[in-house]
């Protein structure tokens, strides 16, 4: 029996965010190896060296990302993801056969840009592929996958820390070398598996953007009325685009529809790494240690929060596209502004060093729990999806590798000043992500209209008549339901059809 297409498009989705489980792998081996202390002991790297071995990938990631802007357009979605995974597995190989931080500065920094590549092309991907009423799910992918990356690291982390002695290597090159494996994959494979439709027909090719949109969406019926529907919409869509729409990066910033979208996407994208979250992955080892917790319990608790982080975006997947993405956006930002107010206490009341309350070190890892939660159920999913929807097809690619850059230069930005700040003024580095977290409710709930269910050739209507304060609008008034009209007049023209051969 034939999977019913939504669970078609869901699974293609799985398979091409295998990307993004590189960098949420990625994210969470590095804070385990720079602690590990055959790690230390070799390298005897500095605060700034080390600082620099976590920024020197999200660096890498910024460039990355700027590249396959353009090679999505040029060359496809597929394409650009395989150019992406292998670029990724000569970079963890370099890592994992690192001989002094030379060596291990190159292989971050090309790992860096094969990732930066992935990340910003598969929610860009998964975004084309699927139904409207399914896309929240399947571009939170991204983040999820991302989850289990982190999973999957701080367990195997955890196991070559504890099972390696402190004059083995393999405590941190293992784990290093495990994450070519999943790259491997998806670059053997990722052909297979269909092209963007919306780009073939871009590309002046639409008979085989029909057939693909028929084979995601009705088992190949090219005739289904949904398809046929779709189809005459991105035509459509896609010719006024190539008439009047960005044909440039500059026109990103001339069009006023478009650089509302973008300045919207790159601010939701630098707002994500200002709620903290760069700065607890990277390095809660340290963290940890502030409240005296030491060894490889860090280890453990950290694996711990990356389960928890999983349920919630397991959780994400499911309601993200029935409670939309404007309101858990706003909610999750206040919620991680309460537990940095809390961390911010205990550290400050409990200082590292001065005093052994056991209950207050419980009570931070409790709260770095808490955050972990509520980042992962609402901002984490939510900045892949929304920038991933909101741009046109002629703009998508440009659009969605401008704000993923973005992502990266304030990631490496948290990256590189967080353990010199924990190190120089403690606690107090925790008011920036205070203030960040509500400022971030506030600018979201004055400017970030509704995307939730709307076609992806709806977007341009939403973004050029909504209002700039979009408190005041109500949804149904900037609706055109097209598509749903174009659905009906195809049926009825199938229906005529199919009267007048019965007659005959």
């Amino acid at each position: 029996m034939a999977l019913p297409p939504k669970w078609y498009q869901f699974l293609v989705s799985v398979f091409a965010s295998l990307g993004s489980l590189l960098y949420g792998y990625d994210l969470g081996v590095i804070a385990e190896a720079i602690a590990s202390p055959n790690f230390t002991n070799k390298f005897k790297a500095t605060d700034n060296e080390t600082g620099a071995v976590v920024s020197v990938f999200t660096g890498g990631a910024f460039f990355g990302a700027a590249f396959a802007g353009p090679l999505g357009d040029i060359l496809g979605r597929k394409k650009t993801i395989l150019i992406g995974a292998l670029v990724f597995c000569l970079g963890g190989g370099l890592q994992t056969g690192a001989r002094d931080l030379s060596f291990l500065y190159a292989g971050r920094a090309i790992a860096g840009l094969g990732v930066g590549a992935l990340v910003m092309i598969v929610p860009l991907y998964q975004a084309e592929l699927a139904h409207p009423s399914i896309r929240g799910r399947v571009t939170a992918l991204q983040q999820f996958m991302l989850g289990v990356g982190a999973l999957a690291a701080a367990w195997i982390s955890y196991g070559t820390y504890v099972g390696f002695s402190d004059d083995n290597s393999a405590q941190w090159r293992l784990s290093l070398g495990i994450q070519i494996i999943p790259a491997a994959i998806l670059a053997l494979l990722i052909l297979l598996f269909p092209e963007s439709p919306r780009w073939l027909i871009d590309h002046g090719r639409p008979d085989e953007g029909l057939k693909t949109l028929a084979q995601l969406h009705a088992h190949g019926n090219q005739n289904d009325a949904w398809v046929r529907a779709e189809f005459e919409q991105i035509q459509e869509a896609i010719t006024f685009e190539h008439e009047h729409e960005a044909k440039s990066y500059t026109e990103l910033f001339t069009d006023r529809s478009c650089f509302r979208r973008l300045f919207l996407a790159c601010a939701l994208q630098a707002s994500v790494q200002m709620t903290g979250v760069s700065a607890i992955q990277y390095f809660s080892v340290t963290i940890y240690g502030q409240m005296g917790i030491a060894g490889n319990d860090t280890l453990k608790y950290q694996a711990i929060s990356s389960v928890i982080a999983l349920i919630a975006q397991f959780l994400c997947i499911l309601f993200i596209d029935h409670t939309g993405r404007r309101w858990p956006l706003i909610f999750g930002n206040l919620g991680n502004m309460v537990t940095f107010i809390i961390a911010t206490v205990l550290l400050a009341k409990f200082p590292p060093g001065a005093t052994h309350n056991n209950g207050a070190s419980w009570g931070f890892i409790v709260i770095t729990w808490i955050y972990n939660f509520s980042f992962s159920a609402t901002c984490g999913p939510l900045s892949w999806i929304i920038p991933a929807e909101v741009f046109d097809t002629r703009t998508r690619s440009k659009g969605v590798s401008i704000a993923t850059m973005t992502s990266f230069a304030f990631n490496t930005l948290i990256g590189q000043v967080t353990k010199p700040a924990m190190t120089q003024v403690g606690y107090r580095y925790y008011f920036l992500f205070i203030i960040c977290n509500l400022t971030n409710a506030l600018f979201f709930w004055a400017v970030l209209p509704e995307t939730a269910k709307r076609p992806l050739e709806e977007m341009n209507y939403l973004f050029t008549n909504a209002p700039l304060f979009v408190p005041t609008m109500k949804k149904g008034d900037y609706m055109t339901d097209d598509l749903q009209h174009r659905v009906e007049e195809v049926e009825r023209k199938q229906s005529a059809v199919s009267h007048i051969e019965e007659k005959v």
